[in-house]
């Protein structure tokens, strides 16, 4: 009880957990360093450090770009580098730095929590409602639920609590299935000097594929954001 207890805090009526707000206030802190110190030197003749940031922002620009056209791709540029950037770090953190104190855990990876990665979900919903709604008007943004039928409308706002949970799921249960997987292999090291020689083993494999997945898993959930996003901003037939 006491260790549960001190895993969350009250403000305004509204409960929140230590561990998650630690992870993801770690998260963002990892994406302002790492990007100020890629951005520090910027010269006409880049750098490596310069090289690498570029080489970001124009992979994330193409995701983007890839689905998104016109003026809206270019005002979106920076959303599809923070929202990657801030995911990839996110995803990893866990790997490298796991917290527990006292059953108590203070840092994970963020998106192993399904608030954390149905807010994210959310965010780019909510982001596609706005950028419709501002091209194509209340009605022509809300004449899309009634086509090709008036009929098809119950259909069509099932689609969006779909595409809701199935953005936020995929990303969630990826890490964290990772992360628990990578725990099992870790408590097999108790098992004696063979267990801990086979663990450590696996725990490297495991790690690296770890690592594949939540670097695939940021540039999923980007690609797949900007696509509902361009969905919003067409007129359907």
């Amino acid at each position: 009880m006491g260790d549960s207890a001190a895993s969350t805090f009250e403000f305004l009526g509204l409960t929140f957990n230590v561990g998650n707000m630690i992870s993801i206030l770690l998260a963002c802190v990892v994406v302002l360093v790492l990007v100020y110190a890629l951005s520090r030197h910027l010269t006409l003749k880049p750098g490596k450090a310069q090289n690498v940031l570029e080489y970001a922002v124009d992979f994330t620009n193409g995701i983007v770009r890839s689905s998104i056209s016109g003026e809206t791709s270019r005002t979106l540029g920076l959303w599809g580098f923070t929202l990657f950037m801030f995911i990839i770090v996110a995803n990893l953190q866990g790997l490298f730095l796991h917290i527990d104190i006292s059953g108590v855990t203070y840092v994970k990876s963020p998106t192993s929590d399904p608030v954390v990665a149905m807010t994210l979900a959310l965010m780019t919903l909510t982001l596609a409602q706005f950028l419709g709604i501002r091209k194509l008007g209340y009605k022509g943004h809300f004449q899309n639920y009634l086509k090709p039928f008036v009929l098809f409308l119950p259909i069509n706002l099932f689609e969006e609590f779909t595409n809701f949970l199935t953005l936020g799921l995929r990303l969630y249960g990826n890490i964290l299935s990772g992360e628990m997987l990578l725990g099992i292999i870790i408590g097999m090291s108790h098992g004696g000097a063979v267990m801990w020689i086979v663990s450590f083993i696996l725990e490297l494999a495991w790690t690296g594929f770890s690592v594949f997945i939540g670097c695939i898993q940021a540039y999923v959930f980007v690609t797949l954001s900007s696509v509902y996003i361009s969905r919003k901003l067409e007129l359907e037939d």
